[in-house]
């Protein structure tokens, strides 16, 4: 890493690199949340601002008109909050807690998405949700990451294909991961507009708030200002449940494999930093040393046979490749390129992608150390 190649005495040991990557990432993330936070203040404070000062305007004309006290139309308000939030509507909603209400309020449980339209209200309800939430969670995360296996699979197959197709091309074994978040981001971009189309149809909403509704259902943020399947009647009421249901499980599916692509990259660009931050630490000269030295190793390690430079060379060099082989994704995840235990090209990925890698890889790293 960064900190050998500077002698023992310059650079951290790998627990201090791995330290220094996290308060990293937490020091930008900080910096992303307040700047986040600030721009939707400036857009969104003066318009809660304009809503909260026609709503005092209104009930109190309201209450002028009908001769009732401000404390008796505050209490009349906290009722109907109540009913609301029981499933009860003024424009006569479905009700919440049929079966196909259940069943819509399970999905939106263990997709981690949770609208909050409906939620438990008895005690016996909260108590079975912990218990069903801890499982059916557990389960939608392991199949999330399965899905995500099979489209690498899907990938580097197709990619085999070409290579076999050309002569003296050797074929990939897996994709890069640039490949990997072009394809998921066209996937992801494609079946949002698709479904946006459709809710805007069904559902009444403009086009742009269709769109908007897609991106938090499918990333799991699920405000619940925007809610698809709620209204009692429908055309073609079956066959549109049925719809907003393999929807909502592809977006979610599409946008997770998205997200742990995209990490991976981030965390590529996070070693990086610390990669030219180090050098620039020990001194031009060895750290240009350091990264000639980091290059012969990876391409010795590859052997001279023209494959993409292994994610370990390149981190050794303090470089992050911008094309990593997705045979090192499970271990660049994880914070580890391991070679030794990396599964051959044609195992179809069995190491694990994303979280699960990273636990599997850090729970692999505890046993060999007993």
């Amino acid at each position: 890493m960064a900190g050998r190649g500077c002698g023992g005495g310059c650079g951290p040991g790998r627990a201090n690199e791995d330290n220094a990557r996290f308060l990293l990432l937490g020091a930008l993330l900080a910096l992303y949340l307040l700047g986040g936070a600030a721009v939707f203040s400036a857009l969104e404070r003066p318009h809660e601002r304009q809503a909260r000062q026609r709503w005092e305007e209104r009930l109190a004309g309201f209450g002028r008109r009908h001769n009732l006290s401000r404390d008796a139309l505050r209490g009349f308000l906290r009722h109907f909050e109540e009913a609301a939030a029981a499933g009860v509507r003024v424009d006569g909603a479905r009700p919440r807690w049929d079966f196909p209400g259940a069943f819509y309020f399970v999905g939106t449980v263990v997709s981690t998405i949770g609208f909050g339209m409906a939620t438990p209200a008895t005690v016996g309800g909260k108590v079975f949700l912990i218990v069903y939430g801890l499982l059916g969670c557990s389960s939608s995360l392991l199949f999330f990451n399965l899905f995500l296996e099979r489209l690498i699979a899907a990938i580097a197959r197709v990619s085999r294909r070409r290579g076999a197709r050309s002569p003296g091309r050797a074929a990939p074994g897996r994709p890069p991961a640039r490949v990997l978040l072009l394809a998921l981001g066209a996937a992801s971009l494609a079946l949002c507009c698709g479904a946006a189309a459709l809710y805007a149809a069904a559902e009444g909403w403009g086009y742009l708030d269709a769109l908007y509704f897609c991106f938090v259902a499918f990333s799991t943020i699920g405000f619940g200002d925007l809610v698809s399947g709620q209204r009692a009647r429908y055309d073609g009421q079956g066959l549109y449940r049925v719809a907003n249901f393999v929807l909502l499980l592809s977006g979610v599916c599409c946008l997770y494999s998205l997200f742990s692509v995209a990490s991976v990259l981030v965390r590529q660009a996070v070693t990086w930093a610390l990669g030219r931050a180090a050098g620039a630490g020990c001194g031009r000269g060895r750290g240009r040393g350091r990264v000639r030295g980091g290059a012969r190793g990876a391409a010795e390690a590859g052997g001279g046979s023209g494959e993409p430079v292994s994610t370990k060379g390149a981190l050794a060099a303090g470089q992050a490749s911008p094309a990593v082989p997705q045979e090192q994704l499970p271990g660049a995840a994880g914070g580890r390129a391991r070679r030794a235990s990396a599964p051959p090209a044609d195992d179809e990925f069995s190491g694990g992608v994303g979280a699960f890698a990273v636990l599997n890889g850090r729970l692999a790293e505890t046993s060999a150390r007993r």
